[in-house]
């Protein structure tokens, strides 16, 4: 598949999925406010919170995760070569040029934060300035610019949101059951459809997480492939895959909150870890890009 056909078809995709997430979400909420007297006096106020919440993540997030990784602003006498890539790399994908930030962190490793193009950064680890080459570096950089020009930050803070709906109702649901608060239809209804109803409950906040992880993969493969465009050279964002699921190297700062983040996941290596990642095995990316 070419570059044109890759990027196309990942948008087609992300776009389904985003469709059917929506969709999941707001089926299960009305299913299980049919089935069940869920208190809506409490749902309200749990709503106000993760509305709260979801804004001040949305417009101060990308601060707090700068602070969290002890992120410095670069300069360019100190990173020339890294400054001026983020400044070419930012004309070329027609976006304003984001600040760019350095991570004192052995592991090599880059991230794109912020919720619109006006409002972006880009962080790199020292790690990785020291180990990639200029085509290497401006693969990375250039698949950071991707997320940053396709609102990748804005999309996932959306689909973070809508697990958070999820999360909330099943926690109402269950508690309700628990304290015996649950009213007229659980009381007088059919006995399967109250148990699939808690069926849904307990397992849809799962089912949502995965659908998450699952966008989560096609934007980066999106932004693989756009940043491929970018620098019409895909070996180089694929020599740096290589290099970066080759190192063993800890990412010391690494969290689950920010794993979504970074181009590799920070995590250590495992079953676990794997099955959940937000990224897709890196073996599938570098063989995406060396087909374009």
């Amino acid at each position: 598949m070419g570059i044109y056909e890759e990027i196309s078809a990942n948008k087609v995709k992300t776009l389904l999925l985003m469709s059917v997430f929506f969709a999941f979400v707001m089926g299960i909420i009305l299913i299980l406010l049919y089935i069940f007297d869920i208190w809506f006096g409490l749902l309200g106020v749990f709503g106000i919170f993760l509305v709260v919440i979801s804004i001040i993540q949305y417009y101060r997030g990308d601060k707090l995760v700068l602070k969290i990784h002890k992120a410095k602003l670069a300069r360019k006498d100190d990173y020339p070569y890294y400054i001026n890539t983020v400044e070419g790399l930012a004309i070329a994908a027609g976006i304003p040029k984001p600040k760019a930030y350095v991570i004192h962190e052995n592991a090599p490793n880059a991230f794109a934060t912020g919720r619109d193009p006006e409002h972006a950064s880009v962080a790199v680890t020292t790690g990785l300035l020291e180990k990639m080459n200029r085509k290497e570096l401006e693969g990375v950089i250039a698949h950071e610019m991707s997320h940053i020009k396709n609102y990748d930050i804005r999309l996932m803070t959306i689909a973070t949101a809508l697990v958070g709906v999820l999360a909330m109702i099943s926690n109402v649901l269950l508690r309700s059951m628990f304290w015996g608060g649950v009213g007229g239809r659980r009381k007088n209804g059919n006995a399967i459809v109250i148990v699939l109803g808690l069926l849904l409950a307990i397992l849809s906040p799962f089912i949502a997480k995965m659908i998450t992880l699952s966008v989560s993969r096609k934007r980066e493969y999106l932004a693989d492939a756009s940043g491929a465009m970018l620098t019409r050279y895909p070996d180089g964002l694929a020599d740096a895959l290589e290099k970066l699921g080759a190192d063993k190297t800890p990412m010391k700062s690494a969290t689950t909150a920010t794993e979504n983040l970074y181009i590799s996941n920070p995590l250590p290596k495992g079953f676990f870890n794997s099955m959940f990642s937000t990224h897709p095995p890196i073996k599938e990316r570098v063989a995406r890009l060396r087909a374009m």
